[in-house]
């Protein structure tokens, strides 16, 4: 994909999948305002960009308030004079278990992921509308996001928030040729680390040094943070400028459209619905299953 003269920031790129994101941006022809809290590490990857032959320059700035979004678009507008993508991937985790969850815990994950997503992808729908060129907005959601996980209230109510408010954007920016999609990336990662359904493969995996195995790459679409950057550099491109409003799985081998959420069971009442007559109600026949299965070998 060829994304030469594109603009793209990159929020959350000085480590993990959101570097990953940027390097691939830069490898296709983009430049990259690649964006982190970690001053050391921007400068670390705008020279790994740029030593590559790529265009990059760097914000180090906390995603969450208007300010830094701003900021962020401002600074693609005056380095390299446009803007044409946004990925919002910043993101931190607070993870534990609802009781034993702190107001900080949760408002520190909810700013980061869900209002640092909103106030950078209104920020970027504003410059992309005065452009009238159209434009990509990708926003990173999680299977926590879909499914539910334990001790990931904030994180996966943000991410479930993520996935909603792509759908929304998507109807409002249509008309204007912006496209906006989820894209809900699994990946060894630090991050990742911390879901106990993954954390111990990881590790044996890092213990051992061999790679992370068949089944888990096909099965779970577990892999490395290269195996997710296809998916970006796609939906970047003018190949999917027909593809918005939709949450895109992807992880070691595996690619996945996820299913919006819609009625599976309905039933009708004449005069509507008693508590009693709810209790036998056919809808509850195969109740929804929930949370992220633990990755299972083949022979376990």
């Amino acid at each position: 994909m060829d994304l030469g003269g594109k603009v793209a920031i990159v929020t959350g790129s000085g480590r993990g999948l959101g570097l990953a994101y940027a390097k691939a941006l830069a490898a296709a022809g983009a430049a990259v305002v690649v964006n982190d809290v970690d001053a050391t590490a921007v400068d670390a990857a705008v020279a790994a960009i740029t030593d590559g032959g790529g265009r990059a320059t760097g914000v180090t700035a906390p995603v969450g308030d208007t300010a830094t979004a701003q900021a962020l678009v401002e600074t693609a507008v005056r380095v390299f004079g446009r803007l044409d993508v946004l990925i919002t991937n910043a993101g931190i985790l607070r993870d534990r278990v609802l009781w034993k969850m702190t107001d900080e815990d949760f408002d520190a994950v909810i700013n980061v992921h869900l209002r640092g997503t909103f106030t950078c992808a209104r920020a970027a729908a504003v410059r992309l509308r005065e452009q009238g060129d159209g434009g990509r907005i990708i926003l990173i959601s999680s299977p926590a996001g879909q499914r539910g996980n334990f001790g990931q209230t904030n994180y996966a109510a943000a991410k479930a928030g993520i996935a909603a408010m792509a759908r929304t954007w998507a109807l409002e920016l249509a008309r204007n040729g912006i496209t906006v999609n989820a894209v809900v990336p699994v990946a060894a990662t630090e991050m990742t680390r911390t879901i106990p359904a993954f954390a111990p493969v990881i590790d044996e995996a890092e213990r051992t040094g061999a790679p992370l195995p068949a089944w888990l790459r096909r099965d779970e679409g577990l892999g490395t943070v290269d195996d997710v950057t296809g998916l970006i550099t796609f939906l970047a491109s003018e190949a999917a400028k027909d593809i918005t409003g939709q949450a895109i799985g992807v992880g070691g081998d595996r690619l996945a459209l996820w299913a919006h959420p819609s009625e599976k069971a309905v039933a009708f009442a004449d005069g509507g619905w008693s508590a009693e007559a709810i209790a036998s109600a056919p809808v509850f026949e195969q109740l929804e299953t929930y949370g992220i299965p633990a990755p299972k070998a083949p022979d376990a």
